[in-house]
């Protein structure tokens, strides 16, 4: 990670969910001192030593906030088959980990959420980006899925049955020092014998598991792909729905009414149903995964005409879903029916009011310095996220 001490970003323009206009940026200690014209944003770092200040020439380009992923696993690396990972030791992991979250950084992923990871792999990776020790986007992370016994992601998440086991199980997550709590309220594709929209856990096991995040207003998300599971996740007070692939007409309205997020994953599906089986992904996840595409285009349809709030998540670590192809998935978004305006709030501004963050997401005074430099402007061509010019992390350039 390259550091500076300030930097001034002069000639471009500015694109977020404001919009794009003529602005000049200023950057010091991390956080975003000044957008606009060139003489207020100069006045910005008079106090900043020519030596320590990097002036960066935006022309002809756009600057942008970095991209926050709502939904990854550090611990998976995108191969066909992600449970032959449980074998491999924490040291693999972890290097594994360290990886993935470069690879993001690189490609402008600034912050991630990661949502299921072996013990406390993510967690401790949280904390060794925050202290300098290894380059990665801002982590903020669940610990280990909450999920009834032999469901779907039982060989990394906790196990656990009935209101009391479920609600200690969230709170040990808690005391790990998770930022949100995760649960499975079906099956999904990628556990073998496990029914992908299936309810596992039950209304009252949710309830227990939102009840034991109220006391710290805890954000909290759940793997829901069926209509009733989406349903009794909404219905129980979850902040999030990952993936919501058979959501229907009813869930999309509660979804809308409740101000529960989505968080689609497309690049998931997309990462099994376009390589398959001879790609050596197992057969039983193709399956489901071919039976879910067109009921996920049902689910699109179902959220745009609702308006359910959606936030930017991929899956990252699944097969054939890189952290390094995070961007892509703005595209699938706007394939999905997303303009792309509205794929950048997905990713930006929705993305960090799901994960509780108030300073990023914006290119605008006091906001943290998590910047990406394009090469067009993302809200007339959602494939200018795919490479940046360069990136910027709490202030710092890293690519």
């Amino acid at each position: 990670m390259t550091q500076s001490g300030a930097h001034l970003f002069t000639g471009g323009r500015v694109a977020d969910a404001e919009g794009t206009r003529l602005a000049d940026v200023a950057v010091v200690d991390g956080d975003i001192a000044a957008v606009g014209d060139s003489e207020a944003v100069e006045r910005a770092v008079d106090d900043v030593p020519d030596a320590d200040l990097e002036r960066v020439d935006a022309s002809g380009r756009v600057v942008a906030p970095g991209l926050i992923d709502a939904h990854v696993h550090v611990m998976m690396d995108g191969r066909p088959d992600v449970s032959t990972a449980v074998s491999e030791s924490d040291y693999t992991a972890s290097y594994r980990a360290a990886g993935n979250l470069d690879a993001a950084l690189s490609a402008g992923v600034t912050t991630v959420r990661d949502l299921g990871s072996r013990g406390t792999l993510a967690l401790d990776a949280g904390e060794a980006v925050a202290a300098g020790e290894i380059d990665g986007p801002r982590v903020l992370a669940c610990g280990r899925n909450v999920i009834m016994t032999g469901g779907h992601g039982n060989w990394f998440g906790r196990e656990a049955d009935g209101p009391a086991e479920v609600r200690k199980a969230a709170r040990e997550q808690l005391k790990a020092g998770a930022d949100v709590l995760k649960c499975m309220a079906t099956g999904g594709v990628l556990t073998e014998g496990a029914v992908t929209g299936a309810p596992e856990l039950t209304p009252e096991e949710l309830a227990a598991f939102t009840d034991a995040a109220a006391p710290t207003d805890t954000p909290t998300a759940a793997h829901a792909h069926g209509e009733e599971g989406i349903k009794n996740a909404v219905e129980a007070g979850i902040s999030s729905v990952e993936h919501g692939t058979f959501m229907d007409r009813e869930a999309a309205e509660m979804m809308a009414e409740r101000g529960t997020y989505w968080v689609p994953t497309a690049s998931a599906l997309r990462g099994i149903a376009d390589h398959g089986v001879e790609a050596g992904i197992p057969e039983d996840a193709v399956a489901k995964a071919e039976d879910a595409v067109d009921r996920f285009d049902d689910a699109w349809d179902h959220a745009l005409a609702a308006d359910v709030p959606i936030a930017m998540g991929t899956d990252a670590g699944t097969p054939f879903n890189f952290f390094a192809d995070i961007p892509q998935e703005l595209a699938y978004m706007v394939d999905y029916g997303l303009s792309p305006e509205r794929a950048l709030e997905a990713a930006t501004v929705n993305a960090a009011d799901l994960l509780g963050l108030d300073d990023v997401g914006r290119v605008a005074e006091g906001y943290a310095a998590d910047l990406v430099v394009l090469d067009a402007d993302p809200t007339e061509d959602v494939t200018a996220w795919q490479d940046p010019a360069a990136v910027f992390a709490r202030g710092d350039r890293v690519a």
